[in-house]
């Protein structure tokens, strides 16, 4: 399975957003991730349909869109037609997971799943048939810069090991903490679409993108 890096602007600065975006593109992430955030389900807030319309027309990098929002089936049409190619909701903030899935789908849009740290993986079982990718908070989500909790390696492993026994095409991403040093431990336990912020972001944007995808593609080959 390709392994694929997500940078997220939630670390990087807002003044220069579309500049930025262009360095991590050009360095070889194949995914943004664009966190919205309700002041809700998360306690800030975050971008919405405005950043994400605006920002569309500066790069054709795939949009990787995570809603943290309270009852997201409300929001999928917007997100779509602003410009999303993966929309993840939070299994944890649907009212009906399932409609929410197929509302996604519906739209056009490749269809994420996430649970935050506290959520057994194994409820996600229900609904890997109507998914794309399984996205693993290893933070609580809400806060960017937060330390990678160790216990979710073995919630990565247990999510890919769902999938495999079922013979699913699904990646699983994760979000939270990674940086250089975890990164080959976290792909060798199942993840394959990895999101960085801060270790992208923070200091020369190329080339933390070049290092980062420089260990994805030796995993690969390993």
């Amino acid at each position: 399975m390709k392994n694929i890096l997500a940078p997220s602007i939630l670390a990087a600065d807002i003044a220069n957003l579309g500049d930025e975006i262009k360095k991590t593109a050009s360095a070889g992430a194949q995914y943004l991730h664009i966190d919205v955030m309700d002041g809700v389900f998360v306690p800030r807030l975050s971008f919405g349909q405005c950043v994400v319309e605006s920002i569309r027309k500066c790069t054709d990098i795939i949009f990787d869109v995570h809603l943290m929002i309270v009852d997201p089936i409300k929001c999928v049409d917007d997100f779509a037609k602003c410009g999303a190619d993966t929309i993840t909701v939070h299994l944890e903030a649907c009212k009906d997971v399932t409609a929410t899935l197929k509302k996604i789908r519906e739209c056009g849009c490749k269809v994420g799943l996430s649970i935050k740290p506290a959520t057994k993986v194994e409820e996600i079982i229900p609904y890997l048939e109507y998914v794309d990718m399984i996205l693993i908070m290893s933070v609580e989500p809400g806060l960017g810069g937060q330390k990678y909790m160790e216990d979710a390696t073995g919630r990565i492993a247990r999510t890919r090991e769902l999938i495999n026994e079922r013979g699913l095409n699904v990646d699983v991403e994760v979000d939270g903490g990674v940086c250089k040093e975890n990164l080959r431990m976290i792909l060798d336990a199942g993840a394959n679409v990895i999101v960085s912020g801060s270790s992208i972001f923070k200091g020369d944007i190329k080339k933390n993108t070049l290092e980062f995808m420089k260990i994805l593609k030796e995993a690969e080959r390993a």
